[in-house]
């Protein structure tokens, strides 16, 4: 008879599942993003172009759990690429706001095009109504950890 797991055991296994699952998939896409663009780069002008609204770099940092120094270092590469448009905030000069280019936006939907065929075919894979299963746990499980 096998003995039952415990839970530190379970949750041990999970993130460990979790980790290397996130660790390949950052890798994959990685090699797929279109030439100069970083995993990091298209997570803030997907997140840019998702909210269609400009955003300080401060919520962003918050937003990706990063410190403001690397945001700021993302934000510099996108600026210097003009994939976003940075300006002061016109009441506080101490502020500024960041908001995706018509440039940035051309360059999110190509790394789009180049990384949805990748995931949809891992969701193929595994079949579509076993990932919709499990995305309710993950997404519960991404709340816990950032109210943590």
């Amino acid at each position: 008879m096998k003995a039952p797991e415990k839970t530190e055991d379970i949750a041990v296994a999970l993130f460990g599942e979790l980790f290397m699952a996130d660790q390949l998939a950052r890798n994959r896409i990685s090699k797929v993003l279109p030439k100069g663009m970083e995993l990091s780069h298209f997570s803030v002008l997907n997140h840019l172009a998702r909210v269609n609204d400009e955003r300080t770099p401060a919520q962003l940092a918050r937003a990706f759990h990063v410190t403001r120094g690397a945001m700021t270092n993302t934000l510099g590469r996108l600026e210097w690429a003009g994939h976003i448009h940075i300006r002061p905030d016109w009441d506080d000069a101490r502020r500024k706001f960041v908001a995706i280019s018509p440039s940035g936006r051309a360059a999110r939907d190509a790394a789009v095009q180049a990384v949805a065929p990748l995931i949809a075919e891992v969701v193929q894979a595994l079949g579509a109504d076993r990932v919709r299963a499990v995305l309710p746990v993950l997404r519960e499980m991404r709340t816990r950890l950032e109210g943590e």
